[in-house]
């Protein structure tokens, strides 16, 4: 499949096209480690643009890009080193960086930035996280490391704590998840953060079981424990942000009460949500997940540009 834009989830809402997205980022993962890449983006150039601080989305991206043969051109806190300072609009941006890259990779603070710029370029635009919409391609990678660990993805039970309202990671693979049957959600969060009603709306026309709770409960039956961090950057106010914080910690006093085969999943960077102790437990796969990023965006870029 040619891919164009990649802005949401709600692209992909047929398990045909993950399912060929699955199987090129198994090939290109396995050429990798041994050590046997092609060059396929020779003479290919992919721009970052990223006006909100990133290390994994940008360096897997990039890393992506040069083993596939291409090369990177970048820019990271744009709203400071790009001509944004000098008030230049996202579209101006877009159709400025067009004309010197193939494919352009957007991180931005607002909702819809990524729509606003597949608009206005000649080339692909790839969303990066816009604000707290979506962040498609780590969703993508999420899914990819719970079908890598399960085998499948149908009748799981998830459960997502944690930042529920700005989360955008959660509200891309919120869209996934509705695409297998028996898949039960759990939405584990303070009042003030739960999840947006647009993705239970989403999720009820969909048919998806899911349930809201302020307290980690009961977690014996939970296969994917989806935390994510509290996001500081998206409160107007610091004492809002104290205030709910520390609202869930994961021990591994909390991992006793969970299945062996159960994995804890971080779409990263952790602050205080998952104590370090944690990392040695082997259900732990957000590290793998990281790795997994790499190749999820191998195959997309692989797919979009050749």
């Amino acid at each position: 499949m040619k891919l164009r834009h990649i802005l949401s989830t709600q692209q992909f809402l047929d398990d045909h096209v993950l399912a060929e997205i699955f199987q090129l980022a198994t090939e290109v993962e396995k050429k990798d480690r041994e050590n046997n890449l092609s060059p396929v983006l020779k003479g290919k150039m992919l721009a970052t643009i990223f006006y909100e601080p990133s290390t994994r989305t940008r360096f897997s991206f990039e890393s992506a890009m040069q083993k596939l043969g291409g090369s990177v051109i970048s820019t990271e806190n744009a709203h400071n080193f790009s001509s944004a300072m000098k008030g230049e609009s996202l579209q101006d941006t877009i159709r400025t960086v067009c004309q010197y890259a193939d494919v352009i990779i957007l991180r931005h603070s607002e909702e819809g930035s990524s729509e606003i710029a597949a608009r206005f370029s000649a080339v692909p635009v790839i969303n990066a996280g816009d604000g707290t919409g979506e962040h498609p391609t780590q969703a993508l990678l999420d899914l990819y490391t719970i079908w890598k660990k399960f085998g499948k993805i149908a009748s799981l039970n998830i459960a997502f704590v944690g930042d529920l309202l700005y989360g955008r990671t959660i509200h891309s693979l919120v869209y996934l998840l509705s695409l297998y049957k028996g898949i039960r959600i759990y939405f584990i969060s303070p009042r003030q953060l739960r999840i947006p009603e647009k993705y239970k709306t989403f999720l009820n026309q969909r048919g998806v079981q899911f349930e809201e709770r302020r307290d980690l409960g009961d977690l014996r039956d939970i296969d994917i424990l989806y935390v994510t961090r509290t996001q500081k950057e998206r409160f107007s106010t610091e004492l809002e942000y104290e205030n709910v914080k520390n609202s869930y910690i994961i021990t591994r006093d909390i991992l006793q009460g969970m299945k062996e085969n159960a994995i804890i999943m971080h779409p990263l960077p952790r602050v205080t949500e998952i104590e370090e102790n944690v990392d040695d437990d082997k259900r732990a796969v957000y590290f793998e997940q990281v790795k997994n990023g790499l190749y999820i965006r191998m195959a997309l870029l692989q797919m979009m540009l050749t």
